[in-house]
């Protein structure tokens, strides 16, 4: 048994078995629907088909991250066992929720001044988040120390691709990140934007490809690009979702056929409440091993 904590947040959109199978451990942000507030806890409260249907008939979605006095009693929890714990938060290029954690750690610090509690920013966000969590977990059962386990995420985080796309721009709208009127145009022309994470963890527009079956294409394009070893890649690769499961299949797909010696097949997740409140049904991201990610 490892003598620390391995910790992210549920926004790293694993499921909860794999969770468990792995032994990470996880805290849940919030989630409002029509003004009921949720745990953002894996699809447990509300299944995700239901809370992306909901989305559709145009239900009303607000997020909320941990504050400082969940992160705390969280933590605490772990150090009263005499544990130490590596906590890794959602990108701060997304979300404060590090900042939450980073004060629940200066307090728990003075009260367990004999314990390691340790927080990194993945600059990552939904199961690219998650795969850069598998991966901590693989190195900490190959033995690697708390310490330089930290050390490892701070030094290899980067190089963990994310790219997205979407064929349904109507959240993107509500939400202020696409106007009314490009908008309204992107979809008389059936537009779908490709962004990717950046080098500071925020998500970029990258490109304005129109159809969804050559967004497809241009996604897989980026991972023969920028992945690791090219098409001779072979490491890990996770898809997530948010209720377009086809799209998703089809990208894992092209994937699997374009990356033969990947290790094992494409996973699929699903894009959880809090990325999914965000970006509505129709998105499908993508990640990987490869290059240094850029601005």
């Amino acid at each position: 048994m490892t003598d620390f904590i391995l910790s992210c947040c549920s926004t790293a959109d694993l499921s909860k078995e794999h969770f468990l199978s792995r032994n990470i451990h996880y805290i849940c942000f919030h989630y409002e629907l029509d003004g009921v507030q949720y745990a953002d806890d894996l699809g447990e409260s509300i299944s995700l088909t239901d809370f992306y249907q909901a989305m559709a008939n145009g239900a009303d979605t607000r997020t909320s991250q941990i504050n400082a006095s969940e992160y705390e009693e969280y933590f605490e929890g772990f150090l009263k066992q005499g544990k130490d714990v590596l906590h890794l938060t959602l990108s701060s290029g997304i979300s404060g929720s590090i900042n939450s954690a980073l004060i629940a750690k200066s307090i728990l610090e003075e009260r367990y001044p004999e314990r390691k509690l340790y927080v990194v920013d993945s600059l990552a966000a939904a199961s690219g988040y998650g795969l850069l969590m598998d991966k901590l977990a693989d190195l900490r059962d190959a033995g690697m120390s708390i310490d330089d386990l930290r050390d490892w995420a701070e030094s290899n985080k980067n190089k963990l691709q994310h790219w997205f796309f979407s064929s349904d721009l109507t959240f993107f709208i509500k939400g202020g990140r696409v106007s009314k009127t490009s908008g309204f145009v992107g979809t008389l022309l059936n537009i779908c934007p490709l962004l990717n994470v950046n080098s500071e963890g925020k998500l970029i527009p990258r490109q304005k490809i129109r159809t969804k079956k050559k967004v497809i294409e241009a996604i897989v394009k980026q991972m023969e690009a920028y992945a690791q070893n090219g098409t001779d890649y072979n490491g890990k690769c996770y898809i997530c979702h948010s209720a377009c499961l086809e799209d998703a299949q089809a990208v894992a797909n092209l994937v699997e056929s374009k990356f033969p010696n990947l290790n094992g097949n494409v996973l699929i997740n699903n894009i959880g409440t809090t990325i999914g409140s965000h970006t509505g049904p129709g998105t499908v991201a993508l990640f990987f091993w490869g290059a240094e990610r850029e601005l």
